[in-house]
């Protein structure tokens, strides 16, 4: 029983990593196409409207997009690793488990004792994981792709919304943040006009 459940989190595992996995080549294959569409054309498509300035702005496109091709091929490495981690941790302390149950003696209290030789096996061996070198470096380097890779897909946003003329991410939190601080004055003034006119009532 507990192999089927070390099967399914393992499957569950490779189908996240094939879903992230295609999701950035999508990605990186849509902004290509583009590309490759504005390329063909460029006496047409780059004088007109939005796509001339985005044509000017092709070649900081096209590296940003070199640039998140490479660190998906070091993310998907880092994921692969850090699902290979777990899996080979939770065959290991299967394993010991099997080994252990089976010096069990059968009587009323054996499926008690296996419980907590599973608990005990299972947290062990994870703990040790997760307190490694190995690990901590490999998810370090895991989590930091991403967010390379986030900083990149925002920056190639923010190229094809300004080209469009239209505010990038950056800007509309920097709206917000001025509509926060303005309703925050309003309501301080509002709050000082009452008790300015209470004051003059007494």
């Amino acid at each position: 029983m507990r192999s089927i459940y070390c099967d399914l989190i393992i499957n569950n595992h490779m189908e996240n990593e094939s879903a992230a996995t295609d999701y950035y080549k999508k990605t990186a294959m849509f902004w290509s196409d583009m590309i490759a569409m504005m390329s063909s054309k460029p006496t047409t498509l780059s004088a007109v409207g939005p796509l001339r300035t985005l044509s000017s702005n092709l070649k900081k496109i096209t590296n940003e997009l070199t640039e998140a091709n490479k660190e998906i091929v070091g993310f998907n490495n880092f994921l692969i690793e850090y699902y290979k981690q777990l899996a080979d941790t939770w065959s290991t302390a299967q394993k010991d488990v099997t080994s252990k149950i089976s010096k069990l003696s059968p009587n009323e209290e054996s499926s008690e004792a296996y419980k907590r030789t599973w608990i005990d096996i299972f947290e062990n061996n994870f703990t040790g994981l997760f307190d490694s070198k190995k690990f901590s470096e490999n998810y370090n380097k895991l989590i930091s792709t991403e967010l390379d890779l986030l900083k990149r897909w925002n920056a190639i946003t923010d190229i094809m919304l300004k080209s469009a003329n239209l505010p990038t991410k950056h800007e509309i939190d920097e709206i917000y943040e001025e509509l926060h601080s303005l309703k925050n004055r309003i309501s301080e003034l509002e709050s000082f006009k009452k008790n300015t006119k209470k004051n003059d009532t007494e």
